[in-house]
């Protein structure tokens, strides 16, 4: 089946930008919120002090060399590629008020005015990962089934919630992209490389460990973390101080560690003594889960566990190949006004009005169930 591209524009043509400070200012009200004053329960992100660099970071005979070739980096304009549905969700329930609270710090605190490109999964987008493996993100409850029928939200085919985070990203002159038959992940990996083309910078908005396979110098990633309430920037050193390895071997170590998360078992689930340090070993060795297994299959490789694993557990590890890497080929290519600086004015009054309307619907759930109980 041919994909089908749902692409949403903002309803008016973007006017001069704000000065960042007011922007900062105007959204500090609505941060206060109550309703949004919780911590996210997300499984996806897991901080300690190795993330963050050293402050002398540049302390070799190389230091003037990276740091002449980092502020060239610094200098390319950013745009942020926005990854939707897990910012809804609280844990595996799903939670509008989650969404809410991470928009807004993301529009105040990280974002500002530079561009800022949306991306929703599609439907049926993870049936081909289905297919291969059952329980691939299985944990999920759809967005959708957050509302009951019964309850005064709009019906269209986002779905009801979806409509809503819809309306929210639109009126805040967020370009927002859907593509039938694909998750939001592939989406992105896809338009990562036709903005890298462009000569911007990218960062990627998400709480998803997919998309440390990306990871360079160009791209970063932005994730929220519930434990300090804030969104984090995830860079290259980032990924290199956390795993000792290159970003070109993340998807190989998450295909033999497992996800989780998104219900992928690693290998210790069949052989539980080859755990991350192994893998870490081998793939140092051996630069990718292929290469791993093309050596294995002729040569041993390590100790005797680990050779029997990966050669009694190959196809397993393959299909979790098959399941974790971020497909690049979509069918989306990214418009010249996508790229462009983002109107903020509507912010404030447009996030102020969705947290209204959240509160508005959980009144209504405690009145219904106190009438129900009554």
């Amino acid at each position: 089946m041919a994909s089908h591209l749902q692409i949403q524009y903002p309803p008016f043509p973007l006017s001069p930008r704000n000065s960042r400070t007011e922007k900062v200012k105007s959204l500090k009200p609505l941060l206060s919120l109550p309703s949004l004053s919780y911590n996210q329960a997300s499984a996806s992100c897991n901080f300690d002090g190795t993330l963050y660099p050293p402050k002398n970071e540049f302390c070799d005979g190389k230091s003037t060399e990276r740091s002449s070739r980092e502020y060239k980096i610094s200098r390319k304009k950013r745009v942020f590629l926005l990854d939707v549905n897990p910012l809804c969700y609280k844990g595996s329930i799903p939670s509008l008020e989650s969404f809410a609270h991470w928009i807004s710090l993301f529009f105040s605190q990280v974002s500002l005015t530079d561009p800022v490109i949306a991306v929703f999964d599609g439907e049926r987008g993870n049936e081909y990962r289905r297919q291969l493996l059952p329980s691939y993100k299985a944990n999920r409850r759809k967005l959708s089934q957050q509302f009951h029928a019964s309850e005064r939200f709009p019906r269209s085919s986002f779905g009801r919630s979806h409509k809503l985070t819809l309306d929210v990203l639109q009126k805040c002159n967020v370009p927002v992209v859907k593509i039938e038959g694909h998750e939001a992940d592939d989406v992105v990996a896809t338009l990562v490389n036709q903005v890298l083309q462009r000569g911007y910078r990218v960062v990627i908005a998400s709480p998803d460990k997919d998309f440390k396979q990306l990871i360079t110098e160009d791209v970063q990633i932005v994730m929220p973390v519930p434990e300090f309430d804030r969104w984090s920037f995830y860079t290259l050193k980032h990924y290199i101080a956390q795993y000792s390895c290159d970003p070109q071997s993340d998807l190989s170590l998450r295909c033999i560690l497992g996800d989780e998360v998104d219900g992928v078992p690693g290998i210790q689930h069949v052989v539980p003594g080859f755990g991350r340090k192994t893998a870490l070993k081998l793939l140092k060795k051996h630069g990718s889960l292929d290469n791993l297994l093309s050596a294995a299959a002729v040569r041993t490789v390590g100790r005797h566990y680990a050779q029997e694993a990966l050669t009694k557990y190959a196809d397993f590890l393959r299909r979790n190949y098959e399941v974790l890497s971020l497909k690049k080929d979509i069918d989306v290519h990214v418009e010249d006004q996508w790229l462009s600086p983002r109107d903020t004015r509507n912010d404030l009054v447009v996030l102020g009005n969705f947290v209204n309307l959240l509160r508005e619907n959980q009144n209504l759930r405690w009145q219904n169930r106190s009438h129900a109980m009554g």
